[in-house]
Order: structure tokens, then sequence, then C-alpha cells
């Protein structure tokens, strides 16, 4: 009975690689997440900076954790995603999978980006400086330049076998840095703070400091989904239009080619 059952459920995940079915799928779906993400961030920030209380230590500068917190999380969380649709573009060789490894790097990008810059801002007050050469920092920082270097490798490669298999060997080696950023706060003596909430320690948060930042999250996460759906489905139009361009150009070779001479 399992083995049937797995023999049914194979085909109907199968379907989702298809191109078509996809993008329908993201159509319905992407501008859900994203109407979703916004009415979230607009109510998790409105929680954050005005309802949740001052923090003891910190001040008032500790609502930074608002902005920085979802976009770091989501930062390693994303490059994952890629790390694994790189895996299945190896195993299976389905071009979606490499479509969507593309469709989520801006994204992670962004978030990495904004996730150093509000950590610099939290930095200035707090350790007298924007920038330390700490180990969680320097490996976000890293972190950073490999969606900016997967970026640049996959717009300077035809799109193709030979792309998406350069593209996905990157991602896969780069994930080695996961675990570091995850670590470093305890491989290392680091200026950073731990974590106030992980499955191992609890949360040792207020919780109304802790709800708003929760969704915050949430909404971070819809907006990734939403915004990486809407941009695979355009790189499966740009592919269907790219196809229907060049077979046009090979009947028009073949239909000159076959005109006898005058």
């Amino acid at each position: 009975m399992c083995n049937s059952s797995s023999r049914s459920l194979w085909p109907r995940f199968m379907r989702y690689a298809s191109p078509k079915t996809f993008s329908q799928l993201s159509a319905r779906w992407a501008p859900r997440c994203l109407v979703m993400a916004a009415v979230l961030a607009m109510v998790g920030l409105g929680l954050g900076l005005w309802w949740a209380p001052m923090d003891a230590v910190q001040g008032e500068v500790y609502r930074i954790i608002y902005l920085h917190v979802p976009s770091s999380w989501l930062a390693m969380f994303l490059y994952l995603v890629m790390v694994f649709w790189s895996l299945v573009y190896l195993i299976f060789k389905t071009k979606l999978s490499a479509w969507f490894t593309q469709a989520i790097a801006p994204t992670g990008a962004l978030l990495c980006l904004l996730s150093l810059v509000s950590g610099s801002v939290w930095g200035k007050p707090t350790w007298g400086t924007y920038w330390v050469w700490d180990a969680r920092l320097t490996s976000m920082l890293f972190l950073l330049f490999l969606y900016l270097g997967y970026l640049a490798l996959s717009h300077s490669l035809r799109p193709g076998p030979r792309a998406y298999m350069a593209t996905s060997i990157l991602v896969i080696v780069g994930g080695i840095n996961l675990p570091i950023i995850h670590y470093s706060v305890i491989w290392w003596q680091t200026l950073h703070q731990g974590a106030s909430l992980s499955f191992s320690g609890g949360n040792r948060m207020a919780y109304s400091m802790l709800w708003p930042l929760l969704m915050m999250c949430l909404a971070g996460w819809l907006y990734a989904w939403g915004i990486a759906l809407w941009r695979a489905r355009v790189m499966v139009m740009q592919h269907s239009i790219r196809a229907q361009q060049e077979d046009w150009e090979a009947r028009s070779v073949v239909s000159l080619n076959s005109q006898e001479p005058i």
C-alpha cells in the first residue's frame, strides 16, 4: 500500500514541474502572498514601533529588530531554499527548479543587504561603531557576496544547461557558509548577542515584543514567496517567448533554403 501511494503521489508532485502548471499556480498565489505580506507588515511595524514597550537595557534602539531579525533569518533561509532547488536541478534536470533558484536570489540579496544596514544602524549607538569585523557580521557579508556572485554568473551566461549547472554548483558550495553564520556566536568570541528566540533556548522576550516580531517574520516570508513566484512566472513566459522566436527563425531559415532559385 505504501509503494502504491508513493507511486500515485509522485506524478502529482512532478505535475508542478510543468512550466504551464506552475505559471497558473503562481498567477493565483503570488498576488495573495503580496497582499497578506503588506497587511502583516503594516500591523507588525505599528505594534513594534508604538505598542511594544521600551527595552530596559537598550532603550528605544532595540526596535530595529523588527527589520533586522526578519531580514537576517530570511536571507539565510532563502539561500537554504536555493541550495535545495539547486540539488533538485542537479538530480532531475528540471528547468523550473533552476528558474526558481534564480527568482529567489534578488530577494535574498536585498534582505541580506537590509540585514547588514539595519545591523550597522543598531551597532552605532550600541557598540559605538557602524562596523566591526565580527564573525557573525563577516559571514553575513560573505553571504551577500554569494548572492551577488550568483546573480552576476547567472546573468553572464546564456540560459541553458551549462548556465544552470554552473550556478547550481556555486549555490551548493556556498551553502557551507550557512552553518558558519548560525553557529558563529557559539564557535568564536563575538560582540553579536545570542538569540533571544530559539528552539533549544526557548523564548526570552516579552510577548508584547515577540508578537510584532513574529508578524514581521511572517510578512517577510509571504513577501519573499510572493515576489519569487511572480518573478519565476515571468521567467517561464520569457522562456516561452524565446522558444517561439527561435522556432520561427528556424522555420524561416528552412523556408528560405527550400526556395528554388529563379
